[in-house]
């Protein structure tokens, strides 16, 4: 069904780590460290400014693929990681896209499932790398149905 999309890629986006998204994303997933909220410790950090929670990366907009399209609901979050060059900084900007790596469907005892592999990239102003996430999503009978024209 989406096999067509295996290594098609977005184009990059521009995201800002800004101190309230920081913040009410820290808030969110209670991680009270002050490493991501207070000023004055991230000012006498190693890194001299506060720092974004390690999966902050998914509030980020990572572009569109064309002709690649997921429903809004129903999709299973199947696995999720995150593999960083270095923590992202409070202030600075990310460019963000991602990669269809592959798509694989598998037949299981009550139903069909599928699984979509994602490879989202994050990098600094100049191009040096900052973060890889892959994602592994699942969608099943009823999505698939959804899906189709």
């Amino acid at each position: 069904m989406l096999r067509h999309s295996i290594g098609k890629k977005s184009g990059k986006i521009k995201n800002d780590v800004e101190r309230g998204a920081v913040r009410k994303f820290a808030e969110a997933i209670n991680d009270p460290h002050p490493l991501y909220t207070n000023e004055e410790v991230g000012k006498q950090s190693r890194y001299k400014e506060n720092l974004a929670p390690p999966t902050f990366p998914v509030t980020f907009n990572y572009g569109t693929i064309a002709d690649f399209q997921l429903p809004d609901k129903g999709l299973i979050h199947g696995e999720q990681t995150f593999c960083y060059e270095r923590p992202l900084l409070v202030g600075e900007t990310v460019y963000c896209w991602m990669e269809v790596k592959n798509y694989v469907e598998k037949a299981g005892n009550n139903q069909r499932l599928d699984f979509l592999f994602l490879t989202k990239y994050g990098e600094d102003a100049v191009g040096n790398p900052l973060f890889t996430a892959k994602q592994i999503i699942i969608l099943n009978e009823s999505v698939r149905k959804g899906m189709l024209p």
